[in-house]
């Protein structure tokens, strides 16, 4: 899981870049649209619209913007464009499995987009269903566990002493399926998963046991993986997750293929 680990890493520092770009602004915002629209526009009855919020304001989205996306989505603003959410299905270099979500307002653009990376990148965008069956569903809940230091208008993260057993316990009370402490630049965190209905439980049960719940999102999990070996083939692969991942339509990009992480240095170095 090496190589899948540091292709997380990677997309944190992308995320960060993203967002001085303002990539990440539009695409959080359109979740908030959505969510908005799908549900009460009112974040304390709407599990999905406080999530998207929740990801707005880390991301440091201002609060003007999250408000003009919530009236957006509950029609306040006379804008008619309704988004439709999509999932689009293609294989990569050497057969890899890729699964796309996006919401956009023309899905004929979105989809000519999508062929052109595909095809730029040594892939094809394929039909419904070709490689979903090869992933399940799960939510996903993010735990920092390094203590904030304020002081002389700086903010620093300070890993503090974890306490494995007292943080397993509160996982599996809320219902946790999985549990992994993972090494990242900003510290250590605690990833889970759980059952897409009880993300909402988790995630609470979390926050009132005192601990800084720093994600919480849907994921696709590839449930077999493909392992890539061949240099030119891992370097069409990452060439094509890029290029997917900056389309503005697409929401998130899930993948199968396993990559060593030496080989996965070498490609990006």
């Amino acid at each position: 899981m090496a190589g899948h680990s540091k292709w997380a890493n990677i997309k944190r520092q992308k995320a960060r870049v993203d967002a001085v770009k303002g990539k990440v602004f539009t695409k959080i915002s359109r979740e908030i649209i959505v969510a908005a629209r799908s549900g009460v526009p009112d974040p304390a009855g709407n599990f999905q619209l406080r999530t998207a919020i929740d990801k707005a304001k880390a991301a440091g989205i201002p609060n003007d913007n999250i408000d003009r996306a919530i009236a957006k989505g509950a029609g306040k603003l006379g804008d008619n464009a309704a988004l439709e959410a999509i999932r689009y299905e293609g294989y990569g270099a050497g057969g890899v499995a890729i699964l796309i979500e996006a919401l956009t307002d023309n899905r004929n653009r979105t989809a000519a987009d999508l062929r052109v990376a595909f095809s730029k990148n040594g892939g094809n965008l394929g039909e419904t269903g070709c490689v979903g069956w090869m992933f399940d569903q799960k939510g996903f809940v993010e735990v920092s566990l390094a203590s904030v230091k304020t002081g002389k208008g700086r903010r620093s993260e300070v890993t503090t002493e974890i306490n494995e057993e007292a943080l397993l316990e509160v996982f599996l009370e809320g219902g946790a399926d999985t549990y992994e402490l993972v090494e990242t630049d900003e510290g250590t965190l605690a990833e889970s998963f759980t059952d897409p209905v009880n993300l909402e439980t988790l995630s609470q049960t979390l926050k009132e046991g005192g601990y800084r719940v720093t994600q919480i999102d849907l994921r696709w999990i590839p449930n077999n993986t493909l392992e890539v070996t061949d240099p030119d083939q891992a370097s069409s692969v990452l060439k094509l997750m890029d290029a997917l991942e900056d389309l503005d339509d697409v929401q998130s990009v899930t993948a199968n293929f396993e990559m060593a992480e030496d080989l996965m240095s070498l490609i990006l170095a």
